[in-house]
């Protein structure tokens, strides 16, 4: 299916010079999400998972349908001082600054098959540092799923090694 069609770009968002792509316009179009959100599950499958995780707010987008759909659990990834439970950190930058994910210390089991999911691979930074706290903690990811590539970022550089799944790239 030709995503794209519902996904609306916005013209100097959030800075200028930013073609920001919004994939609220796509979730309105219940049938189109609910196709998007299968494709994944189709790829997920195939990679066997025991569960998904999704750094905040977008990877939780993704990455709640697919695990629902998959009936495995949801791990969140969040900033730093938003989990109440003991966590493991990881600094990381960002096309505009830097910033600490977490991921509460038992989330995943050493030995547990991973997919991280997200809406958009820009520079690969965050996804980077969702691997980093995959692995501390002992799960092996085995793929990553995304809404939107943006190829001319080379996001996909930062993961090589890994297996990528993106539903479209600009």
């Amino acid at each position: 299916m030709d995503y794209k069609q519902y996904i609306e770009v916005v013209e100097d968002f959030p800075h200028k010079g930013i073609r920001f792509k919004d994939i609220s316009t796509l979730m309105q179009e219940g049938q189109i999400y609910k196709q998007a959100m299968d494709d994944i599950v189709t790829y997920a499958k195939e990679k066997q998972i025991d569960v998904v995780v999704g750094p905040e707010a977008r990877g939780f987008i993704v990455g709640c349908p697919v695990a629902y759909a998959m009936e495995v659990g949801f791990v969140p990834i969040r900033k730093e001082g938003k989990l109440p439970r003991e966590v493991v950190k990881v600094d990381y930058g960002k096309e505009y600054g830097k910033d600490v994910l977490t991921i509460h210390k038992d989330a995943i089991k050493p030995g547990e098959r991973v997919l991280i999911t997200d809406d958009l691979l820009a520079t690969g930074g965050t996804i980077e540092a969702t691997i980093q706290l995959v692995e501390k903690l002992g799960g092996i990811v085995v793929g990553i799923a995304f809404m939107i590539e943006l190829t001319y970022l080379n996001g996909r550089e930062k993961l090589d090694g890994y297996d990528i799944f993106t539903l479209m790239q600009y």
